[in-house]
């Protein structure tokens, strides 16, 4: 389905009302004097307002745009969500604040707060959605968002299990959706990440042979203990049905209400790790063949020889900050958030050649995928790729679990006659939460 164009909205007689007397609209609203007009604008629904969800919308240490989405003259923030009242209310107060702030108007009124996020995605006149989530959200609530024709910007994990991924991929591709993963890597810290990984793929190192990714896997486990707690009362303002979702039952407890509620292992911030092996490797559309234990953690084999290692290179201190070591038949290369290495140390002094190959060149992640929005071109992120890493973890997870060697196909995405090993690709959700 293509995406309709972002323009006349009834933005003059929605979002502005004056306080008491007729308002006088200044020339930055109809988008005079260098302003972007109100038709250009990206209107944009922020659901899950924690320290991440807020980080986008107002700014923070992660999202590296000064003062957020909020303070882009391209957005329009026009809904805000979270089962907590307290944060959407909030962040609502807050968004309508400083667009009165900014339009010298004495009240505004155009941004609304919502408890059920499906209010938000069903909304006509929002174009894209970002959502950090408890885990076992993401994947669903996205699947969700682009069947309701929104464009998606996700945190990670962008899913808990490899059949959700999928399903994620096949639904955002089937409605024609921009999607973007919230591995920034690729985008943010001077290009270290991009550096590194078209050295590697442009053979700089020699045959790369093994990848060191420094996290565990992880993925979906049911807490089945705090599911036979009895629980304490609901505080007044959370919605703990909408809360736990698609996940099994349990009572609240009280201290329960976590990003984690169903997850083990490391499926937050191993994915930046993943990602930068599977772009080292040039493996965004595939994975490996082979998954098992060594030495107590996890290893993934790919069909040309490239073991994954689910540590970190012995001896090196650098590459546990977001990072990777690429080990190759003539050096290895090693990059973080805050360092990019080789050894020997002149492979990073070697230029690239006309003929050699150059990865997708992005230097703000947001922009990205704002830009995106508008061309419809793929993001840096897009959905196949984040799966593909986030699968990664997860495969990782279903070995550490099991804690013996399975085949897997990357093409059909299965363990082949593998039934105990298959059953950890899914979980039974909860009636009304199927996709």
């Amino acid at each position: 389905m293509a995406r309709k164009t972002v323009s006349r909205r009834r933005f003059l007689t929605t979002t502005f009302a004056a306080a008491a007397a007729p308002m006088v609209v200044p020339s930055s609203v109809l988008g005079r004097a260098g302003a972007v007009p109100p038709s250009e604008r990206i209107t944009m629904g922020f659901i899950g307002l924690g320290t991440q969800g807020s980080g986008h919308l107002f700014g923070g240490a992660w999202t590296y745009v000064t003062g957020g989405y909020l303070g882009r003259d391209d957005v329009q923030v026009l809904g805000v969500c979270d089962v907590w009242r307290g944060k959407r209310e909030g962040a609502r107060d807050r968004v309508n604040a400083y667009y009165a702030d900014k339009a010298g108007a004495g009240k505004f009124t155009s941004c609304e707060a919502y408890r059920d996020f499906r209010e938000l995605i069903t909304r006509d006149d929002v174009d894209a959605v970002l959502m950090a989530l408890p885990f076992h959200w993401h994947a669903n609530m996205a699947t969700l968002a682009a069947k309701a024709g929104k464009d998606v910007y996700s945190e990670k994990p962008i899913a808990l299990t490899i059949r959700e991924g999928r399903t994620l991929v096949e639904t955002v591709q089937r409605y024609g959706r921009i999607y973007q993963a919230g591995t920034q890597q690729r985008s943010e810290y001077g290009g270290k990440f991009r550096r590194a990984c078209e050295l590697v793929r442009n053979g700089r190192i020699g045959t790369l042979k093994e990848v060191y990714a420094y996290r565990p896997g992880g993925g979906f486990q049911a807490n089945l203990q705090n599911g036979l707690n009895e629980g304490v009362p609901v505080p007044d303002d959370l919605d703990w049905n909408l809360f736990v979702g698609p996940g099994p039952w349990q009572a609240y407890t009280g201290h329960n209400a976590s990003l984690r509620l169903f997850s083990f292992g490391d499926p937050n911030w191993g994915p930046h790790h993943y990602d930068t092996v599977q772009w080292g490797i040039g493996a965004d559309r595939t994975g490996p063949v082979e998954v098992g234990m060594q030495e107590g953690h996890s290893v993934l084999r790919y069909e040309n020889g490239v073991v994954v290692h689910a540590c970190g290179y012995p001896g090196e201190r650098v590459g546990g900050d977001g990072g990777a070591c690429f080990v190759g038949t003539e050096g290895r290369i090693v990059v973080d958030r805050e360092n990019l290495l080789s050894d020997p140390p002149g492979i990073l002094g070697q230029p690239l050649t006309p003929d050699d190959e150059r990865l997708y060149d992005s230097n703000c992640h947001a922009d990205n995928f704002l830009a995106c929005i508008r061309s419809r071109k793929q993001t840096i992120c897009d959905v196949e790729t984040a799966h593909r890493a986030m699968s990664l973890v997860l495969l990782g997870g279903i070995a550490m679990q099991l804690n013996r060697t399975m085949t897997w196909d990357p093409v059909k995405e299965e363990f082949p006659g593998d039934d105990e090993a298959n059953r950890l690709l899914s979980y039974a959700k909860r009636p009304g939460w199927q996709l």
